[in-house]
């Protein structure tokens, strides 16, 4: 009989190599080759069931008509926002976040809502027993909430007591790094594991109907732990973002093939669990002070949401040595860009003073329509003097200074004038680009070309511009 041959899985990133070695050469790590017997298992850990002749599949025009996918609305709002409108039915949701920022607490409140609304809601842990699970239900007010727990890490137990629940309309498996079954050859969490773990409770829901949500770890750099295709395998990525420290947390959709990428929900951690956040721009200005240098508000977009928040800058004097550059909240490679274009083309000094950038309320700001709101936090701190306290800014920046337009600039403007903002720093429109916009009667919107245009706004005090007629 012949010898099954052996190969070596990584366990940091998954990478098949023929023999063991101590340092993996796809991701650096050491000491993570795991042995495996090759022809026992295939992707996702599942054991062949033999040769057999392949049936014909068939083929479809791109012509025709599909109804959209039935919803199941959590009664949750920035939840249900950012699934693009509640659960849907077979579907899998991974929720990836840092320990304790309260992932499990914001799946317990969503089980607990579909419970309430007559839902068959089973929550499945595998790093706590039931009682911890009671305790924090009863914390949050929701013992009564009719959601049948239980505890257990063996994926052939879990998959064989989901079969006697064929009217469940929710599980949650906390974690998926916990799963672990007896047909691979590895310890629990390795990457073959949750694989094999995650392959096997997928094909569940998609037999049984019922949605999965399942809560997965995170490696230091904030990327989920365990092979990368775990995130091709399930329909929607959440992450769940920020400090625990801060009161804010911000629910953010990475990948949804129901919905739109880039929503995001905000919640707020209170003794009684996570409040919802129906109005995030308020909450994130609601401390700001208007007569400080080295701040301005942009009038940001996540996914179809539009957000205020405050850009903070701080300019220190540094003489001697290497000029620090410390950003929270934005990208610090943009910031040194737009710190020489300002030192280039509107001959700033900055480049012996060490910068402080932060986006106030915990908010990772990805967009480049940032770049006009930090400069302007630039040119304030750099000339001590405040920005505008009724103006707003959004604005891309070029290498040579010039300012270029953003998209869902109505929005912008609207969510700048329900907050009672008066004034708004935008691009110019050039000749035959862009539409006009329709600016609010209460705004005035101020369109600069370059960015010294913005030094003589910010530096100066002056207030070019007109008010722009209502289309």
């Amino acid at each position: 009989m012949a010898k099954p041959a052996k190969t070596y899985v990584c366990a940091a990133c998954g990478s098949v190599f023929p023999k063991w070695a101590g340092r993996c050469e796809a991701c650096g790590a050491w000491n993570t080759l795991e042995e495996q017997l090759a022809p026992q298992t295939m992707p996702g850990g599942i054991k062949p069931v033999g040769r057999r002749t392949g049936a014909k599949i068939e083929f479809v025009g791109l012509e025709g008509t599909s109804p959209p996918p039935p919803r199941v609305p959590t009664t949750i709002a920035e939840f249900d926002r950012v699934l693009g409108g509640g659960l849907v039915p077979a579907s899998v949701v991974m929720v990836g976040g840092d320990p304790g920022i309260g992932k499990s607490t914001l799946l317990l409140q969503a089980s607990a809502a579909l419970g309430r609304a007559g839902k068959r809601v089973l929550y499945i842990t595998g790093e706590e027993s039931v009682d911890q699970i009671r305790l924090r239900a009863a914390r949050l007010g929701l013992s009564k909430s009719p959601v049948e727990l239980a505890a257990a890490t063996q994926l052939g137990d879990i998959l064989a007591s989901l079969g006697q629940f064929p009217d469940a309309a929710l599980v949650v498996i906390d974690s998926i790094q916990t799963m672990w079954t007896d047909t691979v050859d590895s310890a629990p969490g390795s990457v073959t594991q949750v694989r094999a773990a995650a392959f096997e409770l997928i094909r569940a829901a998609k037999a049984q109907g019922f949605s999965l949500l399942l809560v997965g770890h995170v490696t230091k750099e904030g990327s989920l732990a365990g092979p990368r295709v775990l995130e091709h395998m399930v329909d929607v990525v959440l992450h769940f973002e920020g400090d625990r420290g801060h009161q804010f947390r911000i629910l953010r959709g990475v990948k949804n093939r129901f919905g739109a990428t880039d929503e995001i929900g905000v919640f707020e951690m209170t003794g009684q669990g996570l409040a919802e956040v129906l109005n995030p721009s308020a909450l994130f200005l609601a401390e700001r002070r208007g007569n400080v240098s080295g701040s301005a508000v942009f009038a940001g977009l996540e996914g179809s949401r539009p957000v205020l928040v405050e850009i903070q800058c701080l300019l220190a004097p540094n003489p001697g040595g290497s000029p620090r550059r410390s950003v929270i909240g934005w990208d610090s490679g943009r910031l040194s860009m737009l710190l020489a274009v300002l030192e280039t083309r509107c001959g700033l000094k900055l480049a012996m003073n060490d910068v402080y950038l932060n986006v106030a309320g915990g908010l990772r700001v990805n967009e480049p329509a940032a770049d006009l709101a930090v400069a302007a936090a630039l040119i304030s701190a750099a000339s001590d003097v405040p920005t505008d306290p009724q103006m707003v800014f959004f604005g891309e920046i070029g290498l040579s200074g010039e300012l270029r337009q953003v998209a869902q600039a109505e929005l912008r403007l609207k969510e700048a004038a329900k907050l009672g903002f008066g004034r708004a720093a935008s691009p110019k429109r050039v000749a035959g680009g862009a539409a006009k916009i329709a600016v609010p009667k209460t705004l005035a919107l101020v369109e600069l070309g370059h960015l010294t245009d913005l030094v003589g706004v910010v530096a100066t005090g002056q207030k070019p511009g007109r008010k722009e007629e209502q289309e």
